[in-house]
């Protein structure tokens, strides 16, 4: 078997789109979902058509035990950990000025956005230290999917924002205590990305996007983010650690 990445979240979306793109590069993947059996077994799949290897793993990344079942099953499964993307994530279930906001929706966001990948992250990592001490993978890498809420104001989901924000820090925080390991982990920042969580917006984006939105006046599509992970995972970003990848259509520029 070769290089092994997990992927959360890869059952549709960006997650599907980082999963295949990371099989084309040659990489066994582990599917992760939460609900959705039969779109992970798609993306596994997709996955297998490249001529790879896929697994399949149901877990709910809010719940840490969970989370440490998903990289226990890979190591059950593949015998090694390379790569572990976090990617999954939730919006608000219901829009509310942060003025009027609930709790409850600020936890069940920072739970999966936030406290999820943290956890998750410390346990790989440690499986990562011990793979390396061993001799059974050469490098690790993490790579950590925020969005670009991470940097810029929507006030009728504030909690989605922090939790965003909060994963700019956890990639520095990271980045800096894994170095010596040999392991990086670098942050990717999409910009408006067309999968169907974006949907129902897609009137809204279209003519924001048509007016210049973007400087690169189109939606990203799932395979954007893929491509760019695809270049951590092959090594030609070894240099780097602790980086925010923008990969937002230039979205992230001060203009005037």
């Amino acid at each position: 078997m070769g290089q092994t990445a997990v992927v959360t979240g890869s059952s549709r979306g960006i997650g599907r789109g980082i999963a295949v793109s990371l099989a084309e590069a040659g990489y066994d993947i582990m599917v992760n979902y939460s609900r959705n059996e039969d779109a992970a077994e798609d993306t596994a799949r997709e996955v297998r058509d490249r001529g790879v290897e896929a697994g399949i793993c149901q877990a709910d990344i809010a719940d840490t035990d969970q989370g440490r079942r998903l990289i226990d099953s890979t190591l059950d499964r593949f015998g090694r950990l390379d790569l572990l993307v976090n990617n999954a994530g939730i919006a608000p279930r219901v829009r509310a000025d942060i003025l009027e906001a609930e709790s409850e929706s600020y936890d069940e966001v920072m739970s999966t956005n936030l406290r999820g990948p943290y956890f998750l992250t410390q346990y790989a990592a440690n499986w990562m230290i011990e793979l390396k001490a061993a001799g059974k993978i050469d490098k690790g890498r993490i790579v950590i999917i925020s969005s670009i809420s991470a940097f810029a104001v929507s006030t009728s989901r504030g909690e989605y924002c922090v939790s965003k924000a909060g994963l700019s820090m956890m990639t520095a925080l990271f980045a800096d205590r894994l170095a010596e390991h040999g392991i990086t982990v670098n942050e990717i920042q999409p910009g408006i990305i067309q999968t169907d969580m974006t949907g129902q917006v897609k009137e809204k984006y279209d003519r924001l996007i048509a007016d210049g939105l973007n400087p690169i006046r189109r939606w990203g599509q799932p395979d954007d983010i893929g491509k760019a992970v695809a270049a951590i995972a092959l090594g030609y970003l070894d240099f780097t650690t602790g980086a925010a990848i923008p990969v937002d259509g230039g979205f992230h520029l001060k203009r005037f």
